[in-house]
C-alpha cells in the first residue's frame, strides 16, 4: 500500500468537514451551516463554514484549510525547518452553545509537509464546560481513551498530559477548561505507519460529532437564567485570553498571512470581563474555578 500524498489527505479532510457540519446540523435541528470560500494570495486556500444562530448553537465553525507556498522565516526558525516550500492542511473546529450547560469544544487534525519530506501530523479535542460536571468529564475523556486504545495504549495517557499541559492559561494559572487529548509532530517511519496515523486522525474527526451531539441533546434541555449567562460570559473571556495569547493554531495562522476572519472564527459571539470577580462559596462557579486543574483523572473523577 502507496502513502497518499497531500493531495489525497486534503481531499479526506475535506469530505470529513462534509461530515461533520451535516452531523452537527442534524444535531441542532434548527441551523444550518453557510460556506464562505477563500483563496490564499501566497498558495491554496479553503472553506470555512460557519454557524449562526440555531436551536441550540449560537455560533461555530468548522473550517478546511489546504494553503501552501514558502515558509515564513518566523515559522521555519520556530519549528527547526530548512526554509523551502510547505504543504499544510487540515480540520478546525470550534462551537458556541446558547445553553450555559452545554460546554464549548474545540477539535482540529491537521496534516504538514515540507519539499524535502519532512511530515507531521497534529490534532486534538478538547471541552471546555462553562460548568464542570464530573460524568460528563468522565464521559468525555472516556470516549477519548477508547478511541486512542483501538491505535496505541500509550496515546491516552500521553496525549492527555500533552493536552493538559498545551490548553493551559499561563497568565491565569488555570486550564481552559477539562482538557482532552493534544498531539503533534507525529511523523511516520513507513508506509503503513502512515496510514495508521492518518486513521487515528480521521477516527477523531468521526468521534467529534458523537461526543458533542451528545451533550447537545442532553444538556441542551437544562434550565439556566441570567446567573448562568452572565458567568458564561465570563468563560468566554477566558476562552478568549487563550486563543489570542497562546494557541499555536491562531499564532501560525497569522504568520503563514492566513485568511483573519476563518483564523478568529473561534470568538464567541460575546464575551465578558468582570474586575476580580470571585464566586460565591460553594457555589457551581466555584467549583468550577477549583477543577480548572492538570492532572485530574476525568475517567474516575466523581467528587
Amino acid at each position: 500500500m502507496s502513502r497518499k500524498s497531500k493531495e489525497e489527505i486534503a481531499a479526506i479532510y475535506k469530505q470529513m468537514q462534509e461530515y461533520i457540519c451535516e452531523a452537527l446540523e442534524a444535531g441542532d435541528g434548527a441551523g444550518s451551516f453557510k460556506a464562505d470560500n477563500w483563496v490564499r494570495e501566497e498558495g491554496g486556500g479553503g472553506q470555512t463554514r460557519i454557524f449562526q444562530d440555531g436551536a441550540i448553537l449560537e455560533k461555530g465553525g468548522v473550517a478546511f484549510s489546504a494553503v501552501h507556498g514558502p515558509t515564513p522565516k518566523k515559522i521555519s526558525d520556530k519549528l527547526g525547518l530548512e526554509s523551502g516550500i510547505f504543504f499544510a492542511t487540515g480540520v478546525s473546529i470550534v462551537l458556541h452553545p446558547y445553553n450555559p450547560m452545554v460546554p464549548i469544544i474545540h477539535m482540529n487534525i491537521r496534516y504538514f509537509e515540507m519539499e524535502d519530506g519532512t511530515h507531521w501530523f497534529g490534532g486534538g479535542i478538547d471541552l471546555t464546560p462553562h460548568y464542570i460536571v464530573p460524568e460528563d468529564a468522565a464521559y468525555f475523556h472516556r470516549k477519548l481513551k477508547e478511541t486512542c486504545d483501538a491505535f496505541d495504549t500509550s496515546y491516552y495517557p500521553k496525549f492527555k498530559n500533552w493536552a493538559d499541559d498545551y490548553f493551559f492559561i499561563k497568565h491565569r494559572q488555570e486550564t481552559r477548561g477539562i482538557g482532552g487529548i493534544f498531539y503533534d509532530r507525529l511523523s511516520a517511519t513507513s508506509d503503513s505507519h502512515f496510514q495508521e496515523i492518518l486513521d487515528f486522525s480521521l477516527a477523531l474527526g468521526r468521534l467529534f460529532p458523537e461526543i458533542y451531539t451528545y451533550f447537545m441533546k442532553k444538556n441542551s434541555v437544562l434550565p439556566f437564567g441570567p446567573e448562568q449567562k452572565a458567568w458564561q460570559g465570563l468563560r468566554r473571556g477566558r476562552y478568549v485570553e487563550f486563543n489570542l495569547v497562546w494557541d499555536a493554531g491562531t499564532k501560525f495562522g497569522l504568520d503563514t498571512n492566513g485568511r483573519t476572519e476563518s483564523i478568529l472564527m473561534s470568538m464567541p459571539p460575546q464575551a465578558e470581563w468582570t474586575y476580580q470577580h470571585e464566586p460565591k462559596q460553594g457555589s457551581a462557579e466555584e467549583y468550577t474555578l477549583a477543577h480548572l486543574k492538570k492532572g485530574l483523572d476525568w475517567l474516575s473523577y466523581t467528587a
